[in-house]
């Protein structure tokens, strides 16, 4: 075990996927999984391993903010050995187009700016998601049938700023689709460690309408995302 995990060494497969919130990585596990057992309770960040389509798949909370979930990628990937993370998170939409529901796939990420909170330089320069998780996210979402947009994520450790809305032009005029917490943050520790990194959000509120969706519906705007993230870390290698 680790300070902040409670597992086993084995409990985890190489393949996790991260929802911040335990009661969304609940509901994945008891959802999407075969067998899910339940592999950390500490600090209620609620942990599972289980069986999609015979292969096993983690699914590991992270809680809110770089700060959480550093701490929790750091230790799946130093000690537990997963070598593939695929966040499955919520996000803010920087375009009228992408109304609550819309999937984005992170093809890029960058903190929003130098004031933004994020750790500059912590594990690296900023990257991007694994080519080949990339790859088979597009391709996976054609088949599917899933509507998404990829592109650009803009990323902040500032949930309440006093400039509200106004403060996201720069992300924007960089073509930023949506804005979260944690992508940037993801695709920087699996470069330091040499693992594989994919972000799909799901958003949740839309920062240029003022869309936003109830917390009480959320988990059920997320069956696409988990799906999806689903069919990828079960071809993942």
């Amino acid at each position: 075990m680790t300070p902040h995990i409670e597992a086993g060494k084995g409990d985890y497969a190489e393949t996790v996927l991260l929802p911040g919130d335990p009661q969304r990585a609940e509901w994945m596990a008891q959802t999407f999984l075969e067998a899910p057992r339940c592999v950390n309770r500490r600090r209620g960040a609620l942990g599972f391993t289980g069986l999609y389509r015979s292969r096993p798949i983690s699914i590991q909370s992270t809680g809110i903010g770089v700060s959480s979930f550093l701490i929790y990628a750091h230790e799946l990937l130093d000690y537990y050995g997963a070598r593939t993370l695929i966040r499955t998170g919520t996000c803010g939409g920087l375009s009228p187009e992408l109304g609550l529901r819309s999937l984005v796939i992170s093809q890029s990420a960058r903190p929003e700016n130098t004031e933004s909170g994020q750790v500059f330089g912590l594990y690296g320069a900023d990257t991007g998601p694994d080519p080949a998780l990339l790859a088979r996210a597009l391709a996976k979402a054609a088949e599917l049938g899933v509507q998404h947009h990829a592109g650009l994520t803009a990323c902040t450790d500032i949930f309440y700023h006093p400039e509200a809305r106004g403060r996201y032009g720069e992300a924007k005029a960089l073509g930023a689709l949506a804005v979260d917490m944690e992508t940037s943050a993801l695709y920087r520790i699996c470069a330091h460690f040499g693992a594989r990194a994919l972000s799909l959000l799901t958003v949740v509120d839309n920062l240029i309408t003022g869309e936003q969706a109830d917390y009480s519906e959320r988990q059920a705007l997320f069956t696409d995302m988990s799906r999806l993230a689903l069919e990828i870390a079960v071809e993942a290698r």
